[in-house]
């Protein structure tokens, strides 16, 4: 009776103790391996470095709220806005209140800091993405705040338009994708563009 369990037993050790090198040892090692010799900077993080210190990632939004600085999306992470270790939605349909006041509130806010500006609102400034860490806005919600951030920075608006422009986006392959900007990128060239103009350095 022994001999046949362990007979009928061998083969699915065998196989269990195989599959779990293959799979849980050598096949990881050999992606993390060929990710950091191909793509050290993507298998890392897309990690963004200012004077040698980590300031934040191209793949993780950040919450901006200054007037000088372009706004990434809404986040509906918690307990704080880009959450990195809670990503996730608001949940919230399409006829939920709760939903309604606080597109209203975002549009106020964009109206209060630029009271000038009579274009419409790009939708993807006022609403939060499903995973709530979008690093980038749309080409439209980058344009439709560089009238306030020329103004804030005391810039002429050709100057940040042309940011704007430099640091686009466009659908890969011209089929996949929306125009966009990555919001960390955009502001950290902003902040060199004035430190080279009044002569500091960064």
């Amino acid at each position: 009776m022994h001999s046949i369990l362990r007979e009928a037993f061998r083969p699915a050790l065998v196989l269990f103790a195989a599959l779990t090198l293959v799979c849980g040892v050598l096949y990881p090692l050999t992606v993390t391996g060929v990710a950091q010799l191909a793509f050290p900077a993507q298998a890392n993080g897309s990690l963004v470095e200012r004077d040698g210190q980590v300031i934040g990632s191209r793949l993780i939004g950040q919450q901006f709220t200054a007037p000088g600085y372009f706004w990434g999306r809404p986040s509906a992470t918690g307990p704080m806005p880009n959450n990195g270790g809670g990503s996730g939605g608001s949940n919230q349909g399409p006829l939920n209140p709760a939903l309604h006041d606080a597109v209203k509130a975002r549009i106020a806010a964009l109206r209060d800091s630029d009271p000038d500006n009579t274009a419409p609102v790009p939708a993807d400034l006022v609403s939060a993405s499903g995973s709530g860490l979008d690093p980038e806005i749309s080409l439209a919600g980058a344009r439709y705040q560089a009238a306030r951030v020329a103004r804030a920075r005391d810039l002429p608006l050709a100057q940040v338009d042309a940011l704007v422009e430099q640091h686009a986006q466009f659908k890969v392959f011209g089929l996949f994708g929306e125009p966009r900007v990555n919001v960390l990128a955009l502001n950290l060239a902003l902040d060199m563009e004035k430190a080279a103009q009044t002569g500091h350095t960064r």
